[in-house]
């Protein structure tokens, strides 16, 4: 009897201590899931603005300047698995061939966005 006791006041003592911590977390993470679509948004706005003029809203590069630049594809999956988010970052940031650089530009954290932006157009 005292051990079934000691068992259900553990449980108890568990089960308010996740308590606690799930109503700690919840306020960050629904601040997180909010700033995560505003950074979204940010970075789609940023790469229409940025970027779709050469690589297109898609990121196929099917524009007229695109096809002049020969802009790349940002869609293609074996590209995407090659190429490392430091790669794209520093491209963003400092230009690549035709493609200008945008550091002075965008923030860091912009391109960061860009980054996951790009990520998210693999096909």
């Amino acid at each position: 009897m005292n051990e079934a006791r000691r068992l259900r006041l553990g449980l108890a003592v568990l089960m308010t201590v996740l308590a606690i911590i799930v109503w700690s977390q919840a306020p960050r993470t629904q601040a997180g899931v909010a700033e995560s679509f505003a950074t979204l948004s940010d970075a789609k706005s940023t790469y229409d603005a940025k970027c779709a003029k050469c690589h297109g809203k898609d990121g196929r590069g099917k524009t007229m300047r695109g096809k002049l630049t020969h802009a790349r594809d940002l869609t293609i999956g074996q590209w995407q698995n090659d190429v490392t988010d430091e790669r794209l970052f520093n491209s963003i940031s400092n230009g690549r061939g035709k493609m200008p650089g945008f550091k002075k530009q965008l923030s860091e954290a912009d391109i960061d966005a860009l980054v996951s932006y790009v990520r998210g157009l693999k096909r």
